[in-house]
């Protein structure tokens, strides 16, 4: 049966014109696990847990949670839906230029590209920010107020923080390029790791509450903007607006589900197991997510006093907390580890894209980063380059919270634009469908999902993310000139009819370099 699935991936993937150079190892579990490890609730939902909280109160943690989380859900399932059809490395990449021509997919590329590489760079800086405050600090008792420790700035300050940071980034690349089965293994463990902690995260802090357990806490809308929430989030008097706001909390911690579309060439039974992966993992998220970041609120001996601790919160809930320290110990360890394995499967979500864009010609160096080594069976220097732009991202020095609003961003943008491509295409030049087909509900799924999209994308410019806002303009009229300039006339994009039959004649001879 598996040898019957995996010539029916071969034969998709060779009738979009491309050889089978990845390994295919990767199980519907594997290729869930890698979206659920990218969207890790232990990392955003921890870092990022201020965003909300210190925006509109428990109703932002309460209330926000699930609306950001169902918004989520629907364009996980629109995606899926092209993925299904479509099972592609790059997926994004592919849907925008098969379903809205070669600029949207161009577009999209180079925002889901720069997407993930922001990704890579917040949640390695989250890794060790975790790492310093839980682990140096919150086990050993070690002082790491020093401005060594802290994020980089331009008068030099912050060290040990870029090395720290830097040394992460490398041994997730060194892992992804020098054996894909370990990687394989660990982003597997990561599924079971994540659940598990957050699980047992989740029953201590109730458990050992210092407090008894104020349920009307998570309906309870409170402006903690400005002072009242430690600065976090800039002053307004709307408390509708700082809701809004408050949905990067989300915006942040559920992204990254495309990975399991830019696995595909490596994942068995690709149109059924790619479109279920993405869905699962934001399914399984927003649940399990939802229950932790509840407990985060209902824990606390104090909202007002928790809403003042501004970016400290989470590491001052667990300290107010009544739980054993062995405990308290135990899970610190576990939450870093499981943002570690969430790095290690960024890396590899960013160079598949990378690998992808490239093996069209659409980068610098094409034929460098579409390179497979035929020892290792990656895109070796695409894992090098995704790593050595995600430590650059990081010289910046408020990397966390421009990075993690802007990984958000122009993941999402990099989302609507396919997304909105397959609504006018459907029926048209879309017309045949994989085994994942909403049927009747296609089309208002993916409006929904563009409009929700759209609104998750759009918190992510507001104060103090003006930068984020900043470079997408930026980004966008770079592209429009360099488009009209050079890239319309010089990149042909995804293969399509003499172009698929010229390549196919090529797929033999270079899937014989390779010895599965």
């Amino acid at each position: 049966m598996a040898d019957k699935s995996m010539e029916h991936d071969k034969k998709v993937l060779h009738s979009m014109g491309y050889a089978q150079e990845l390994s295919r190892r990767m199980s519907g579990f594997s290729n869930f696990a890698i979206s659920f490890s990218i969207i890790c609730i232990l990392a955003g939902g921890i870092t990022a847990f201020p965003f909300a909280f210190s925006a509109a109160g428990g109703g932002g943690i309460g209330v926000g949670w699930l609306v950001g989380g169902l918004f989520a859900l629907i364009v996980s399932f629109a995606m899926g839906q092209i993925a299904s059809s479509y099972p592609t490395a790059g997926g994004l990449y592919h849907w925008g230029s098969i379903l809205g021509g070669r600029a949207w997919g161009w577009v999209t590329a180079w925002f889901n590209l720069l997407g993930l590489v922001f990704v890579i760079s917040s949640v390695d800086a989250g890794v060790f920010q975790l790492f310093r405050d839980l682990i140096l600090h919150g086990i050993f008792g070690m002082d790491v107020s020093a401005a060594a420790w802290q994020a980089n700035s331009v008068d030099g300050s912050g060290i040990i923080w870029l090395a720290g940071v830097g040394s992460i980034i490398v041994i997730h690349a060194a892992i992804n390029h020098f054996s894909i089965r370990l990687t394989t293994i660990l982003t597997d463990l990561s599924g079971y790791w994540i659940m598990v902690v957050a699980i047992l995260l989740t029953i201590s802090l109730l458990v050992f509450a210092p407090v008894p357990l104020e349920f009307s806490r998570l309906w309870t809308f409170t402006n903690n903007t400005g002072a009242v929430g430690g600065d976090v989030m800039p002053q307004t008097g709307s408390i509708l607006y700082a809701f809004v706001i408050g949905l990067l909390l989300v915006t942040y911690t559920i992204t990254g589900y495309d990975a399991s579309a830019h696995t595909s060439e490596e994942t068995h039974d690709a149109q059924i197991n790619v479109p279920k992966g993405m869905w699962q993992a934001v399914f399984y998220s927003m649940i399990f997510g939802y229950l932790m970041v509840c407990s985060f609120v209902l824990a606390m001996p104090s909202v007002a006093e928790g809403a003042a601790q501004g970016w400290n919160v989470f590491f001052w809930i667990m300290e107010s907390s009544e739980m054993p320290v062995f405990l308290r110990s135990l899970l610190y360890v576990g939450i870093v580890f499981a943002n570690f394995l969430c790095g290690l499967a960024c890396v590899t979500s960013c160079s598949r894209m990378m690998y992808a864009f490239a093996r069209d010609d659409g980068l610098p160096f094409s034929k460098a980063l579409s390179n497979v080594s035929v020892q290792y069976r990656v895109p070796a220097v695409s894992v090098w380059v995704s790593a050595a732009l995600a430590f650059l991202s990081c010289l910046y020095g408020g990397a966390f919270i421009v990075l993690a609003a802007g990984c958000a961003v122009f993941l999402y943008i990099s989302y609507i634009i396919p997304v909105a491509a397959g609504i006018f295409a459907e029926g048209k030049t879309w017309k045949q469908k994989g085994p994942f087909d909403l049927g009747a509900l296609s089309k208002p799924v993916a409006v929904i999902a563009v409009l929700g999209a759209f609104v998750l994308a759009w918190v992510g410019f507001q104060p103090p993310n003006q930068l984020v806002g900043y470079l997408v303009v930026g980004l966008l009229v770079f592209l429009l000139i360099l488009w009209f300039a050079s890239e319309r006339t010089r990149f042909h994009g995804v293969p399509e009819g003499d172009r698929i039959k010229e390549r196919q004649k090529m797929i033999a001879e270079t899937e014989a370099k390779y010895k599965d």
